[in-house]
């Protein structure tokens, strides 16, 4: 039985994190930004390394995987109404991970350093608060 718009949109808003809402997108860019950058640690450091650098290990397909999850956080920046000129430095962050982090064996290092993620929720973050201060959470 197919589903109309207006039922899918209830049903999505009522699934935590689902909605169109600037905190239930701000919680979708946090966990991407997680499982991207600081899912898993090397052992016996604290040094935090994600599915970016992991799936950044297979050559050109790992790139264009890690590159397409970079841009669903444009995505939603640009559906949150963020300026042109964040989404071209969010789009500019997600590139230069995309063609440095292409290059065999230095690109792989390079992952670790340059995390394209962290930056872009940084300004998604920015926008948030600033635009929308109920979306706040107080990290304990």
């Amino acid at each position: 039985m197919p589903v109309s718009q207006d039922q899918f949109d209830q049903i999505a808003k009522s699934l935590p994190g689902m909605g169109k809402d600037p905190h239930s997108v701000r919680q979708r860019v946090e966990a991407m930004e997680q499982l991207l950058e600081r899912s898993f640690h090397i052992p016996g450091t604290k040094i935090p390394f994600g599915l970016d650098s992991v799936i950044g290990l297979v050559p050109v397909l790992g790139d264009v995987v890690t590159a397409a999850m970079g841009a669903y956080m444009v995505w939603e920046a640009r559906n949150l109404g963020m300026s042109k000129w964040h989404l071209i430095r969010m789009a500019a962050n997600v590139g230069i991970d995309t063609v440095l982090g292409a290059i065999p064996i230095a690109g792989d290092a390079f992952d670790f350093i340059w995390r394209s993620n962290s930056k872009n929720l940084r300004i998604i973050k920015k926008h948030l608060d600033k635009h929308h201060p109920g979306t706040r959470v107080i990290d304990a």
